[in-house]
């Protein structure tokens, strides 16, 4: 049914797979209508109890498709980050519990899409003390904020001062 997103239920519960593990799951618009149609399924779904949202392979998602905003000019970019805002904001408001289950790479679009989940469950780093899940706001070093809505989940998530030392730096934390 989805190029770029597996879906399936197990008895009452919804779970989705963002699956480009190549582009490390980064949001295209492929993925993003994708979910788009995703979400307006389970909105519907009065049979579902909880929503999974995880990530194929070593990444939940590492951000937006950098190569597919490159060629944007300013009004594309805003429209682009409205419709990311208006995803994670419907996603946020789904009427039954969401856990994003972050096994790797959650930066930018995907640590604002974890956020918008009202639970965030993350991988720790395997015995040899590598991978786990990694957080964080890195487009400052694209020159460009965070632009679906994380500036404003963030703060909500760690308190204002937090937020503002991962955006104004993107730094990357890891699940500890």
């Amino acid at each position: 049914m989805y190029q770029t997103v597996r879906y399936e239920k197990q008895d009452n519960i919804g779970i989705a797979t963002i699956n480009r593990p190549e582009a490390l799951n980064a949001l295209n618009s492929t993925v993003v209508g994708e979910l788009e149609q995703l979400i307006s399924e389970v909105e519907k779904d009065t049979e579902l109890r909880a929503f999974i949202l995880t990530g194929e392979g070593r990444s939940f998602v590492a951000g937006a498709d950098i190569g597919e905003q490159k060629p944007m000019d300013v009004a594309q970019g805003r429209k682009w980050g409205q419709r990311g805002s208006a995803l994670f904001r419907r996603i946020e408001k789904l009427e039954i519990p969401t856990i994003a289950a972050v096994n790797g790479f959650a930066l930018g679009g995907g640590c604002e899409i974890a956020m918008s989940c009202d639970i965030i469950l993350a991988a720790g780093p395997n015995a040899e003390g590598k991978g786990g899940a990694k957080f964080g706001q890195p487009e400052v070093g694209l020159g460009i904020t965070p632009g679906f809505s994380g500036t404003q989940r963030l703060p909500r998530r760690i308190g204002i001062a937090k937020a503002k030392e991962l955006i104004f730096s993107g730094k990357v934390i890891d699940a500890a």
